[in-house]
């Protein structure tokens, strides 16, 4: 059974925090169970893009301070490193605050950009990965996510953080070749997290997002911070506190469908706060971007009820600026700028990369017309 702690915070006010912070962690045996003295480690946190804190992008900047504080009480040696999809992990640090955290600590921040083909030898779906270089020679992993929705994931936790390990260009062409379905996608997700093994996550759910994430939506206080070195038990505890079962998070049901119990959240030990306690009434989920009970249908009646049915990205072109970002990051190439923002949707992969990177929050997910029809199919 995987352990995964959950603390009140009610702010990140720096003193609080850090003390929310090593409670949490005191009750998986304190950050000494983790680290060694003298270890060199990789803290991850979330730098989706360069967005201020109160926009709830990213991991927050004291949240960081707080795990590198611990980090080195411990007498660990660490740095931070990411790789957004778009942009260098310095401008998103720089915007975020977290730079100037890293810098007042005497941390160095690292891109996370050499390339390697690594072998996978223990993945059910994906025999080879590819990983930035700085990420699989760390001697350890600290993972930093921050709770968001997301549009193809449902939400974004511990294991899709670990996403930011593969160089940032490769993100594009791994949601192409991981196929239209969320789900192939959400199998490679997790082997990649399991294969880099992070071996603790710590998540920022102070300030959460909810809607149009994960870097357009809207910031919703839960005043939480949770631990476990189980990012998918980390990821379980947390769906169930915002109202989300396995079924709805393709990243859970690939590690039920992989054997993972832990996918399940009462097959977790929570400490510190009870799910109950904390859980959180009306979370705002982006549209489900996939459907499942389709699978065994007939080609000719699959394809129009799946459009039917199924999200997709949707332009609000007052907000637009035509500014290029969605069509430049497009892996399938069905978006083109003409004299507004067009796309091929019987080619549209279901991706969300145009939404995930779209800096005006103009691109939204938007369910099917019989979906619309019917909302409670």
């Amino acid at each position: 059974m995987s352990t995964v702690a959950i603390k009140k915070c009610s702010s990140y006010e720096k003193k609080a925090l850090l003390e929310a912070v090593a409670n949490c962690l005191a009750l998986l045996g304190g950050m000494e169970k983790f680290v060694k003295r003298g270890e060199a480690v990789l803290v991850k946190p979330n730098l989706l893009a360069p967005k201020p804190p109160e926009a709830a992008v990213t991991t927050h900047p004291e949240v960081v301070r707080a795990v590198l504080a611990l980090l080195k009480d411990a007498g660990a040696c660490p740095v931070v490193g990411d790789s957004p999809g778009l942009g260098s992990a310095r401008k998103a640090a720089e915007k975020s605050g977290i730079l100037e955290v890293c810098s007042g600590m005497g941390v160095e921040l690292i891109e996370l950009k050499d390339l390697i083909v690594a072998d996978n030898p223990k993945g059910r779906t994906f025999r080879k990965l590819e990983v930035a270089r700085e990420a699989l020679e760390a001697g350890c992993i600290i993972n930093v996510p921050k709770l968001k929705t997301h549009a193809q994931m449902y939400l974004t936790m511990a294991v899709k953080n670990m996403f930011g390990c593969v160089p940032g260009k490769l993100k594009a062409q791994w949601h192409l070749s991981a196929g239209v379905e969320s789900h192939h996608f959400a199998s490679m997700l997790l082997e990649l997290c399991l294969f880099l093994s992070p071996r603790l996550s710590i998540m920022d759910a102070i300030t959460a997002m909810e809607g149009n994430g994960p870097g357009s939506g809207d910031p919703r206080h839960l005043g939480l911070i949770f631990a476990s070195e189980n990012p998918v038990a980390l990821d379980a505890v947390a769906s169930a506190v915002v109202g989300a079962s396995t079924d709805d998070v393709p990243l859970l049901r690939a590690a039920r469908e992989a054997g993972l119990s832990e996918a399940i959240a009462t097959n977790n030990l929570v400490l510190g706060e009870t799910v109950e306690s904390v859980r959180v009434r009306g979370f705002k989920f982006p549209p489900l971007s996939s459907t499942n009970f389709t699978d065994h249908l007939p080609w000719f009646i699959d394809r129009p009820l799946r459009k039917a049915l199924t999200a997709r990205p949707h332009i609000e072109n007052g907000k637009c600026t035509l500014c290029g970002v969605c069509v430049a990051v497009c892996p399938a190439g069905v978006m083109e700028k003409t004299g507004r923002i067009e796309i091929t949707y019987d080619r549209c992969i279901r991706c969300y990369c145009c939404q995930e990177m779209c800096p005006e929050g103009a691109i939204s997910a938007k369910n099917g017309w019989l979906k619309r029809l019917l909302p409670g199919l």
